[in-house]
């Protein structure tokens, strides 16, 4: 199986611009991103999708591979899936795997992402999804976090910026889950997802998998216990920060690149 990760990274993000190249225990954010991804078990390779000149010689200076795309994807997977066709083009090899790491996902594992791969274990699942558990009320209830509730083969139901299941009952009991950023296509599904309209659930929530759920989809959710923070404020950035600093995974990138 070709399995490999692409990370889509713009600077021109509305919540935090910039934010690809802010600088987390001296090394961008997207550095963190790409050597964390890089050391996932079973992906052949990874590659940084972006429009920006910067992000791109930033990559290229620590050894990385670059795929220059168009500044008009506003979605992730659309940029993800220019990249895919280019990266196949240049190679001359078919991907079968496609697992995209979000640029602003600096804590998540190596073997969480590989675990992505390993969701594949029937034909009939397209597509995987990390997700983490929410700990606390307010994490739970705030909307820059897509919340996800499943059934009981851990496909997903639905996702929402709302807290859900609802609390109204109390919150402490329920199955807390937040979407992650770490998303595994096959190939032809991609592709597929990308052809599709966007879907009015999609489009309340501003969750692009609620078009997979809502055209009869399937998408299979994969548990990581360790925290993971989807960076969209300077806060979470130092949030983020302070973690990374009792990380043992930054030692295996951090110290090697000088920084």
């Amino acid at each position: 199986m070709n399995a490999i990760g692409i990370i889509p990274a713009r600077l021109g993000a509305s919540r935090f611009p910039g934010k690809p190249l802010e600088k987390m225990l001296g090394m961008p954010m997207v550095g963190h991103c790409y050597h964390r991804s890089r050391l996932a078990p079973g992906l052949h390779s990874t590659y940084v999708a972006t429009c920006d000149k910067a992000i791109a010689d930033y990559i290229c200076s620590i050894g990385g591979r670059a795929i220059m795309t168009s500044d008009r994807h506003t979605r992730a997977t659309t940029r993800t899936a220019e990249a895919l066709d280019i990266i196949e083009q240049e190679t001359g090899e078919r991907v079968d795997i496609v697992v995209m790491v979000q640029g602003d996902e600096p804590l998540i594992s190596p073997e969480t992402i590989g675990d992505t791969l390993g969701g594949f274990s029937h034909d009939s699942i397209e597509i995987v999804n990390v997700m983490s558990r929410l700990k606390t009320l307010g994490a739970f209830q705030d909307k820059n976090n897509v919340k996800v509730v499943v059934n009981q083969d851990n496909d997903a139901l639905y996702f929402s910026r709302e807290a859900i299941p609802s609390p109204w009952k109390g919150w402490k009991h329920l199955p807390r889950y937040m979407q992650t950023g770490i998303i595994a296509f096959r190939r032809d599904t991609l592709i597929a997802f990308n052809s599709m309209e966007e879907s009015p659930l999609e489009q309340i929530e501003s969750v692009d998998m609620n078009r997979v759920i809502e055209t009869g989809g399937r998408i299979r959710m994969v548990l990581t216990e360790a925290q993971t923070i989807g960076v969209d404020t300077r806060e979470e950035l130092l949030e983020a920060e302070r973690l990374l600093q009792y990380d043992p995974v930054v030692e295996k990138y951090l110290t090697k690149c000088g920084c």
